[in-house]
């Protein structure tokens, strides 16, 4: 990570909200979603606040880095239909080593829809994919372990 990500910096992102990123596409297969109505899901609003963090933290990230969202506290106020555009507004507020902090807040043109902080870790992808990795094999052992009892 370079030292130029530093409190203070800021992104703003823009997206049109499809019928694809309704409640009821959060889960498909979940019959509760499905009884809900067609508006931008908490989820997806939530997608969007760390996209528009990535927009940040991309530039400032060296070869082979990346992040991951750890710990997200937002608030979802209000309800957006289709076709409008949110805008995701993103503050670094704070960057102690490889943890990042921001605050976000999210518009739809008409009013805030939901705010709140956000916080990631930059990574390099070679010693997360070594993590993983070490994950899969507990789970083969175990499921093969399983298998022979």
């Amino acid at each position: 990570m370079r030292p130029t990500l530093i409190p203070g910096l800021q992104v703003q992102f823009s997206y049109k909200i499809p019928d694809t990123k309704t409640v009821p596409q959060l889960y498909p297969e979940a019959e509760e979603f499905q009884a809900m109505p067609e508006v931008f899901a908490t989820g997806f609003m939530v997608g969007l606040m760390e996209w528009t963090c990535l927009k940040l933290i991309s530039p400032h990230l060296d070869e082979g880095e990346g992040s991951l969202g750890t710990h997200i506290n937002v608030s979802h106020q209000s309800a957006t239909p289709p076709g409008l555009t949110v805008t995701v507004d993103a503050e670094c507020i704070e960057v102690r080593g490889p943890r990042l902090k921001f605050h976000v807040r999210a518009h739809d043109g008409i009013g805030v829809i939901g705010e709140g902080e956000h916080e990631r870790f930059v990574v390099t992808w070679e010693r997360f994919d070594r993590g993983m990795q070490k994950k899969l094999q507990a789970v083969q052992q175990a499921d093969s372990e399983e298998a022979g009892a």
